[in-house]
């Protein structure tokens, strides 16, 4: 919903977010590995799960970037009002 207050150069912090997912994949990996070798089948599955979590994080965040920008009005067009308010 728009309700004309939004900063005129608010942008995603898509790129920002996909370093961190990576960041946290590599974390994710090397966490599933390790707990793996040491016979922590517990944690492991652990490390696993955000894996897995992680890499669909990651498969969103590159459908998005790949989308690219989207329609923004500009200052020209009002701002909506709230959903209920009439």
């Amino acid at each position: 919903m728009r309700t004309g207050s939004e900063p005129m150069t608010a942008r995603s912090a898509l790129r920002a977010r996909f370093w961190l997912s990576v960041w946290g994949l590599v974390w994710a990996v090397f966490g599933t590995a390790a707990f793996a070798l040491v016979g922590r089948p517990g944690w492991a599955a652990a490390c696993g799960v955000l894996w897995l979590v992680i890499s669909v994080d990651l498969t969103f965040i590159v459908r998005h970037m790949r989308q690219g920008p989207h329609y923004q009005p500009g200052p020209d067009v009002p701002p909506y009002r709230p959903p209920g308010r009439r």
